[in-house]
């Protein structure tokens, strides 16, 4: 392979993790979670993890998020090593580049549906009218148009997690990080709200790295990753 197609291929890697590990420590007791865990998410690609209740999935994406330190290994986003950065630069880094959406949606109750998209622009030191603009272009492309300034109770709950969505996509992020995004919803939300996450995610140009239970659901995103007790099972050779 030549320099020049090497170099391409890196740039192109939006979220990569290298040997990682956590292990949890209390007193004498150590239990380790993850180990020697190599994820690489390419820019527009989509993968799904999946993997039993304590196969170490949600320990996994609270790494990814940077949210966590790794015990060994390292995670890099859009090329820096965003494992070893401090919190603050994490910050950063992590609002220019990865968008999230969760099981339980995560909106401020106290603020309209609007306010939750345009926080990640106002938190970036946009202009409020330019969040506005972008935050009601967003909500219109999600249907929620005509939901502008309900607060999250008086949303459903798919409703909710379209504001969520939009949030997630208002940076224009790399990569859309999203935890059973469609596990607390209603067979038919859950349908609609996942057709938009994809539908979305083309239209953005945005990677995708989903965590479900829902095989189903994994099986439409693309590739599949499945972590057993804290490794990424390998799929048997041909």
């Amino acid at each position: 392979m030549s320099n020049l197609h090497t170099n391409s291929v890196e740039k192109n890697i939006i979220l990569q993790a290298n040997n990682l590990g956590k292990t949890y420590r209390d007193g004498l007791i150590n239990t380790e979670v993850l180990q020697g865990v190599d994820l690489v998410l390419h820019a527009r690609e989509r993968k799904a993890i999946v993997g039993a209740s304590g196969s170490g999935k949600s320990t996994l994406l609270h790494l990814l998020a940077g949210l966590d330190k790794p015990t060994t290994g390292e995670v890099k986003l859009a090329g820096q090593d965003f494992s070893n950065l401090s919190e603050t630069k994490r910050g950063i880094l992590r609002n220019q580049n990865m968008g999230f959406v969760y099981q339980f949606h995560y909106l401020l109750a106290e603020l309209t549906a609007l306010e939750n998209v345009m926080l990640p622009l106002r938190v970036a030191r946009q202009s409020a009218s330019t969040a506005e603009k972008q935050a009601i272009g967003l909500l219109k492309q999600v249907g929620l148009g005509h939901r502008l300034h309900h607060k999250p109770a008086e949303l459903s709950g798919g409703e909710r997690q379209r504001v969520a969505i939009a949030r997630a996509l208002i940076t224009r992020p790399g990569c859309i990080l999203a935890d059973e995004p469609t596990g607390n919803l209603d067979s038919k939300s859950a349908e609609q709200v996942f057709d938009l996450m994809l539908s979305l995610n083309d239209e953005f140009d945005t990677a995708l790295l989903v965590v479900t239970h829902d095989l189903d659901l994994a099986a439409q995103i693309g590739e599949t990753i499945t972590l057993v007790d804290g490794r990424i099972l390998q799929p048997a050779a041909v």
